[in-house]
């Protein structure tokens, strides 16, 4: 008989030690997420923004090939733009000798590209 409650407690011992270490794990895992859920206001503000989205044309350089593209862009919730989506339109060399005139086509085709994207969201 005393053998046996040694026993048991010996069982509820360890399955306690085992829970305890299980809420702990879990605990520690839950709070070194990536990212925790934002509040119901901050969620409502940033979809507010991203419903404001606008296309905005864009150019870069990437090992030496320049790219105009058009962006969908809203101001997130810290201020800075956040880019929804990108498309590139052209590319060329960054070295090409007809380069600013092919930037300066590239970059009007991409205005209206956007103009249009953008008054196509708009209906």
């Amino acid at each position: 008989m005393v053998l046996g409650l040694i026993e048991l407690a010996v069982v509820l011992a360890v399955l306690a030690l085992l829970g305890t270490v299980g809420w702990s794990l879990w605990t520690a895992l839950r709070q070194n997420a990536a990212v925790a859920p934002l509040p119901s206001r901050q969620r409502a503000q940033l979809a507010a923004a991203v419903a404001q989205a606008r296309w905005v044309p864009a150019h870069d350089e990437i090992d030496g090939t320049t790219r105009i593209l058009v962006r969908r862009t809203y101001t997130g919730l810290d201020g800075l733009p956040a880019v929804l989506d990108e498309r590139v339109l052209q590319t060329f060399p960054a070295q090409d000798p007809a380069w600013e005139a092919r930037f300066t086509e590239a970059m009007s085709a991409a205005r209206f590209r956007c103009a249009y994207l953008n008054a196509e969201e708009s209906q």
